[in-house]
């Protein structure tokens, strides 16, 4: 059954005729009432601890073991989202070593920006034409709902069509750190101009990336620094500066209450140009101009008052680097996002503590621990295939990407009624980009110990099961395109899709991180044999298509079994492991 197409009124109220979206009234943190947000909460419920975890070996040696399928696929899964037969053939044709330069070689310039693809006759921005970008405009209340869908649209296409780098998954996992909700801050120049220095400072200097974020717009207004002020001081972001966004705190809070203090004192006076721009500028009248001390843990610092701002943050920042907790956490939250979420005592010695020397020794240099961790044994060790549970965005633009499928755009209107759509499955499976559940990020990066295993539970997994099914067996449609897999084209693509043993052996390579077995791979061959005996019954219908590919009886007898055989493995549970 297709998904009925909204009507041009009923769409950003969300509705349609099939269903109503539980919508938010969001007041946001400027004060202002703006649209509502069709959105599902995007908290999850606990789940019971796992009954037994994963051990993982190795070190980060360098990897000097087979390199083919199994290990490039690896690769590409855990950097980007899902896994496209094309990249897969290209990285095997390379070394290892080349193939992880390959996936860490992020595009020099950023890209184009997003573009006003919602002017409709129900709405026109009065500043922006259709086609224009919005990104540099002030402002504009009424249009504000429209620019965070567009931006965040743009966003999950840019994750649609990438290419092996790494830059999107990257750019995601430090909007997980250094978290910002669109619902909070519903403005979208904002929301993209915060997304970029995300995606620019991905593998640059961390030290510097956290200097970008505290003077940065959307986070001043996210955590109140905006209203941070000599004599009032809000202590929010100098909070999170430390225990959510540097130091951490693992084993405990290692810093004080009084540093907290001491710390938003030093950012008073941080301002931004709203609503003209999303610059910010320190503005000395506001700022605390007395000295600030700090706690022995920080070895009795105290930060010189004065009226220059950045002054005072670089001091704060320095002292912060100080410490070798920063290293530490930020070395634990690459590793639960690219690799596994239990670090072991092993683990801890024998990777976490080393990454954390090489960023150190590296001036805090993000690059060089994604290249050591990438490239060490303990990455490509065999029992990390398949022990991380898929996150919605790995399902959703995952199975885009495996399928070669894109947005269809015939008109502006229905690109983003497309994306908004997939916007909605994101947001029912929990994972909603620009919107995690707060400054914290997602729980299944940082809760213990469930920790993945919160992805999955009654709701969610179903929701899981709905997008894959309908792309598969219906469509999702818009005003006047509808998307949805190719399944013979899917088919086509592989070597010998006319031999059902090879066709379903390189399918299962393509869309399990893991081998099944000898009897799940003969359950399958009779699926797409519909319990018919023999192989050469799928032989002669391929072959039939192939040579009579307007024939629509025979396109459906090939059809027909790969529906059948895709919706069953979608199904698997082995589907939602990386």
């Amino acid at each position: 059954m297709p998904i009925s197409t909204m009507t041009r009124r009923a769409f950003f109220r969300g509705k349609s005729e099939d269903s109503a979206k539980t919508s938010h009234t969001v007041k946001n943190s400027l004060g202002m009432t703006i649209g509502n947000f069709p959105f599902a909460a995007q908290e999850l419920p606990d789940v019971p601890p796992p009954a037994e975890k994963i051990t993982l070996n190795g070190t980060l040696n360098p990897y000097n073991g087979p390199w083919g399928y199994e290990q490039a696929a690896h690769l590409l899964r855990r950097t980007g989202f899902g896994l496209k037969k094309s990249e897969v053939d290209a990285l095997m044709a390379m070394d290892m070593d080349s193939a992880v330069d390959q996936v860490l070689a992020v595009p020099a310039n950023l890209p184009s920006p997003p573009l006003n693809n919602y002017n409709n006759p129900d709405f026109t921005d009065p500043n922006v034409p259709l086609g224009q970008t919005w990104v540099n405009q002030p402002f504009e209340q009424d249009a504000e709902f429209y620019r965070v869908e567009s931006w965040r649209g743009w966003w999950l296409d840019r994750m649609i069509n990438q290419s092996f780098s790494i830059q999107e998954r990257l750019t995601l996992f430090w909007h997980n750190h250094f978290a910002t909700e669109t619902q909070i801050v519903p403005w979208g120049r904002s929301c993209y101009e915060y997304n970029q220095i995300l995606r620019e400072n991905a593998m640059g200097n961390f030290k510097d990336f956290v200097k970008s974020v505290t003077k940065e717009g959307m986070m001043l207004v996210y955590l109140n620094g905006y209203l941070n002020k000599a004599g009032a001081p809000d202590e929010n972001y100098a909070r999170e500066l430390q225990e959510l966004f540097t130091i951490g705190k693992e084993g405990g809070q290692p810093f004080t209450e009084d540093d907290v203090v001491a710390a938003a004192r030093v950012l008073t006076g941080w301002r931004i140009n709203f609503p003209t721009n999303n610059d910010t500028y320190h503005f000395p009248t506001e700022h605390d101009f007395n000295d600030k001390q700090f706690s022995a843990f920080y070895n009795n610092t105290v930060i010189q008052g004065s009226i220059d701002g950045d002054a005072e943050l670089d001091a704060l920042l320095n002292m912060i680097f100080q410490r070798p907790e920063v290293a530490v956490f930020i070395c634990r939250k690459l590793y639960r996002w690219f690799v596994y979420y239990d670090i072991t005592p092993d683990t801890e010695a024998n990777v976490i503590q080393p990454l954390a020397d090489i960023f150190r020794n590296n001036n805090y240099e993000i690059k060089p621990v994604l290249e050591a961790l990438l490239k060490s044994e303990h990455f490509f060790e065999a029992a990390q295939t398949g022990c991380f549970i898929k996150t919605p965005v790995d399902i959703s633009i995952g199975a885009m990407r495996t399928y070669n499928l894109t947005i269809p755009a015939s008109t502006p209107w229905d690109q983003l009624i497309m994306q908004y759509y997939l916007s909605l499955y994101l947001s029912n499976m929990s994972m909603l980009p620009g919107d995690p559940p707060n400054v914290a990020g997602w729980q299944a990066f940082r809760q213990t110990p469930q920790y993945y295993r919160i992805w999955i539970n009654g709701d969610t997994l179903k929701n899981r099961n709905s997008f894959t099914d309908i792309l598969t067996a219906s469509f999702i449609a818009s005003e006047n395109d509808t998307l949805s897999i190719d399944l013979l084209a899917f088919a086509a693509q592989f070597d010998h899709p006319e031999d059902p043993v090879a066709l379903i052996d390189d399918m299962m390579k393509l869309l399990l991180p893991q081998p099944i077995s000898a009897a799940k791979k003969f359950l399958l061959k009779t699926i797409l044999l519909s319990g018919l005996p023999s192989d050469s019954y799928w032989t002669a219908a391929w072959n039939e298509y192939i040579n009579n590919p307007g024939d629509p009886m025979a396109k459906e007898v090939v059809r027909t079994r790969l529906l059948a055989l895709n919706l069953y493995v979608t199904r698997l549970a082995e589907f939602q492991l990386a």
